[in-house]
């Protein structure tokens, strides 16, 4: 009877032994996890870093954009309020006399703070500022930014009266950023008129 007993309970012991082995994971199944977890967090590190990238990319691209966008407003501003127009299509920088044109490489006018200034797009294709009538220039546009000579300066009613016209200038501007090896086109546009009247 007592032999019996002990039987019993090592039945018992042995029977919860078995379970508790057939309750746990195989090296096979852990391994098999693993392996899957490794998969799927490598895919994803390598998404979530190529999203970074492209944010980085994204970023610079919208940098050197604000610039550009900040030279077309610059550019403007002054137009606005200077006066005498002469509309460079002649590689002349220097200030003669008023003088319209249908697509010029710059324009030169005199600023209402006094002196010649002149913006105008070199053959190498960048914008250049001078403000002692095309002495010493200052390249305004990054080196990313390349300007084609589709670019212009197109000046209207510049002549002194009898025309009868407001001057107004457009400005376009056509081109390409170059960034890490990637090339982006761009096509800005702007129109000023002259502030001061002159009809």
């Amino acid at each position: 009877m007592r032999n019996k007993k002990n039987n019993d309970k090592a039945g018992f012991t042995h029977q919860n032994f078995q379970k508790k082995i057939s309750g746990g994971y195989t090296i096979i199944e852990t391994m098999i996890s693993v392996s899957l977890f490794t998969i799927i967090v490598t895919i994803a590190l390598g998404s979530l870093l190529n999203a970074n990238l492209l944010h980085k990319k994204s970023q610079n691209m919208r940098s050197i954009m604000d610039n550009l966008s900040f030279i077309m407003e610059d550019m403007s501003r002054n137009l606005r309020v200077g006066y005498d127009y002469h509309c460079i299509d002649d590689g002349n920088l220097v200030l003669v006399n008023p003088h319209s044109c249908d697509a010029g490489g710059g324009i030169s006018f005199k600023s209402s703070i006094g002196g010649q200034w002149v913006y105008y797009i070199s053959g190498a294709g960048k914008i250049f500022k001078s403000v002692d009538g095309g002495i010493t220039s200052i390249q305004l546009t990054p080196d990313e930014i390349n300007i084609s000579s589709a670019s212009s300066f197109i000046v209207e009613g510049a002549l002194p009266p009898p025309d009868t016209r407001q001057p107004y200038v457009t400005i376009k501007l056509v081109g390409s950023i170059t960034y890490n090896g990637v090339v982006s086109p761009f096509s800005l546009q702007t129109s000023v008129s002259q502030r001061q009247i002159d009809i």
